[in-house]
């Protein structure tokens, strides 16, 4: 099977959970004697063509991406217009059997070159516009993204979603019939998660010898919710001035939340630290007492398996994806109801006390993980693409194009 795979990020170019995922995935099916090509973008001087790990990496150099959100739409056009180009090339030398494409950025330059090739489409979506922004989606550029994904998803021979959870979203939201959309968790490999850091001495940097320390990943937007851990973390710090947190990430609402940790009084109290390297952040989940997931929007929770892999225990919003990766029971992880700060405050205050429930958590959590195993997640994945070679032919015409409309 010649297999291409198009993701707007790819390492070193990492935006998000995305390029991990794509990176992982990528490797476990090469290791399952698929003939991987993934079709990505460069920045400054990133190799423009590297087989890395058994997988044959293209990129195509774009400028880097703007934070405007109307010059970004017409920068997501052009990286399409590019990957059609690079691709058309690529197939030149042998067709492949299938393209497989990840979120709404690459869905232009998916459906050309599936049709192309003549071969079968497959997406992930691993998050929707109409999630991240509960609904919401009448203003542009939110319209446009939201009517390129239910395109793209109708256009797909198949769509695959990263839990349960997504699974029924995108069925509702896009009103596609439930059959077309797979199952395929994320997946995590412990052995990626190692620190590289001295931790006795990275801890001292945040917390004193007697302190508790709580710990807040990822993308610094609304849908995460950290507004809510701030909420719940504001009482128990005033009562127990030894708690303390950091913020590890970068993003859109950073700035609304410094204020809102300023208004609370807890500047003084933690550290936002900004985006960090994988390396810090696997030394992050070693050094802390507990790490909190309260997004309101969550499709998976990679966040969770990570923190759970490294030995630290989790409360997480009961919501979204979060259910599947934290079963309830409180057998690996505490939950709280979702953008419910007081809920969250008994929780973190718990979790921070009982030392023999944290032991049991941490146990319990280090098996569950190996559930979510790459290698599992890649038969699954050739699985479905080879069953859609066998019994699907693909769809001739590409509908109306919703990215440049």
């Amino acid at each position: 099977m010649r297999l291409l795979i198009l993701s707007w990020e790819y390492p070193p170019v990492i935006e998000g959970g995305l390029a991990r995922h794509v990176r992982k995935l990528s490797e476990a099916l090469a290791a399952l004697d698929v003939e991987v090509h993934v079709l990505t973008r460069a920045e400054h001087d990133v190799a423009r063509f590297e087989r890395r790990n058994g997988v044959h990496v293209h990129r195509v150099q774009e400028l880097p991406r703007p934070r405007d959100l109307d010059r970004f739409i017409a920068w997501v056009e052009q990286m399409n217009e590019d990957m059609l180009r690079l691709g058309s090339e690529l197939g030149e030398h042998g067709e492949f059997d299938l393209v497989a494409g990840h979120d709404w950025l690459v869905a232009a330059a998916g459906d050309r070159l599936a049709l192309r090739f003549g071969c079968p489409l497959v997406m992930t979506i691993h998050a929707t516009e109409y999630g991240r922004h509960q609904g919401y989606v009448d203003d542009y550029p939110q319209r446009l993204i939201h009517a390129t994904e239910r395109w793209i998803t109708g256009r797909a021979e198949r769509v695959i979603a990263c839990s349960h959870y997504m699974r029924d979203h995108i069925v509702d939201v896009f009103s596609i019939e439930e059959g077309r959309v797979s199952v395929i968790p994320n997946g995590i490999d412990p052995l990626d998660l190692r620190p590289v850091d001295d931790l006795d001495v990275l801890r001292a940097r945040f917390v004193a010898p007697d302190e508790k320390l709580v710990l807040l990943v990822g993308r610094l937007v609304y849908e995460k919710g950290f507004q809510v851990a701030l909420e719940a973390l504001a009482p128990i710090i005033a009562e127990a001035p030894g708690v303390r947190f950091i913020v590890a990430g970068s993003g859109t609402f950073e700035a609304q939340l410094r204020e809102r940790a300023r208004a609370l009084g807890l500047a003084e109290h933690g550290h936002f630290l900004g985006w960090i390297g994988d390396d810090v952040l696997h030394s992050l989940y070693r050094i802390a007492d507990l790490c909190v997931v309260p997004s309101l929007y969550e499709p998976f929770g990679l966040v969770a398996l990570e923190a759970m892999a490294s030995g630290c225990p989790c409360i997480v919003a009961d919501t979204g994806g979060l259910r599947e990766v934290v079963p309830p029971g409180e057998r690996v992880g505490l939950r709280f109801n979702g953008g419910d700060a007081a809920h969250l405050a008994v929780m973190i205050e718990r979790l921070l006390t009982d030392s023999a429930l944290r032991d049991r958590l941490v146990a319990e959590a280090s098996e569950h993980v190996l559930r979510f195993d790459w290698g599992d997640v890649a038969h699954q994945t050739r699985a479905l693409y080879a069953e859609l070679l066998k019994h699907e032919a693909p769809d001739r015409h590409s509908g109306a194009r919703a990215l440049t409309k």
